[in-house]
């Protein structure tokens, strides 16, 4: 059978080589970068980020080649400009963050001050093929209880303002006080999802329709499922892990969806416990499991996801890739783990943020 397409967008902070302090030249990085860029390359909300876009890819290991060559385009760009790029989900040290001068940047930064001002996390949105709105919704409905095993899989982001936060994921708590973000109840079809992002918008709350946060939402580009709850991935190979069981969870939902099998409603508030427990401890404490809420162990957590979806990933012909790519992060430990035994070994965060920009351009 044909695999669903699937493509990845990553975020990267901006350093300054030797030193690994911010540097705000995002502006500079996408004016100088070129055509050859094309779409590969754009900004966020801050200054001191670059966003990268794959293509749409078919197999796990066009899509690994996709993310080394964005990486690479990024470090390119931003050496042009004197920086680097590190693939961390928040900023180990102190930083004051510097909007992007566009109109809609600027405009949130006034309507939502601090929040907005405070906002120098970096995301792994996964946009995974789908066939219909129908369809999408579908998968939204029943998709919520396994979207926490991707977090506590990509946590990346333990320092903020130069301190241990003593949480796998402080991104996803920072990302947290945006008012549409994290997870979001059964819609039933598309046109009540339509309907629900129209009255939030028209709330006068969000600015447009892009400002909706939710954890996994119907992209407003492109005809995709995008999930959103990921951090940053220190390691490409780690990226297309979460992008393998992304589009084998929207293919498994898809297929009970098909098959008739009605929705089993999760509380909205359940599954914001669960993904704070990922948020906080990753993969170094106990998980919720996706059907009874009771706390177990994160390998687990995450073998149910795999399980879940195993069909799906022998499908794709992803089961093996996964089952190697799942063992090594498991031995290895996520990009907080590396990260703090970084810091371990020299106490400096510096050190932590040039070890991170080795990887993150290695041909992992």
């Amino acid at each position: 059978m044909d695999s669903r397409s699937v493509g990845v967008e990553e975020e990267f902070l901006l350093v300054e080589p030797k030193t690994g302090r911010p540097k705000a030249v995002a502006g500079t990085v996408l004016q100088e970068s070129g055509p050859e860029s094309g779409k590969d390359l754009e900004g966020e909300l801050q200054q001191q980020q670059l966003e990268t876009n794959s293509r749409p890819c078919h197999s796990l290991e066009e899509l690994h080649r996709e993310l080394r060559r964005c990486r690479a385009t990024a470090a390119t760009a931003a050496d042009r400009a004197g920086a680097q790029v590190a693939a961390l989900a928040t900023f180990p040290l102190p930083v004051e963050p510097q909007p992007l001068r566009t109109n809609r940047y600027e405009r949130m930064a006034e309507l939502f001050g601090l929040t907005a001002h405070e906002q120098l996390t970096c995301g792994c949105h996964v946009h995974v093929g789908i066939a219909s709105t129908e369809e999408g919704v579908a998968v939204l409905d029943r998709a919520g209880p396994w979207l926490a095993t991707l977090l506590a899989l990509s946590g990346n982001s333990p320092f903020w303002q130069g301190r241990d936060s003593e949480y796998a994921s402080f991104r996803y708590q920072v990302w947290g006080r945006w008012p549409s973000s994290g997870p979001a109840g059964p819609f039933g079809t598309s046109r009540a999802y339509r309907e629900t992002i129209e009255q939030m918008v028209a709330s006068g709350t969000l600015i447009d329709p892009g400002m909706v946060y939710f954890d996994a939402r119907l992209s407003e580009r492109y005809p995709t499922l995008e999930i959103r709850i990921a951090d940053v991935c220190l390691r490409a190979e780690d990226a297309v892990l979460i992008a393998a069981l992304a589009r084998a969870l929207v293919e498994t939902e898809a297929r009970s969806w098909r098959a008739g099998k009605p929705v089993q409603p999760t509380r909205t508030e359940l599954l914001r416990l669960a993904s704070w427990r990922a948020s906080r401890s990753g993969l170094d404490d106990a998980l919720l499991h996706p059907v009874t809420g009771k706390p177990e162990a994160a390998t687990a957590v995450v073998g149910m996801l795999v399980d879940h979806c195993r069909e799906a990933l022998a499908d794709a012909g992803d089961a093996e890739t996964v089952a190697g790519l799942l063992a090594a992060l498991l031995a290895r430990g996520n990009g907080a783990s590396f990260q703090r035994a970084a810091y371990r070994r020299s106490g400096r965060l510096p050190d932590v943020i040039s070890s991170a920009v080795a990887v993150t351009g290695s041909a992992g």
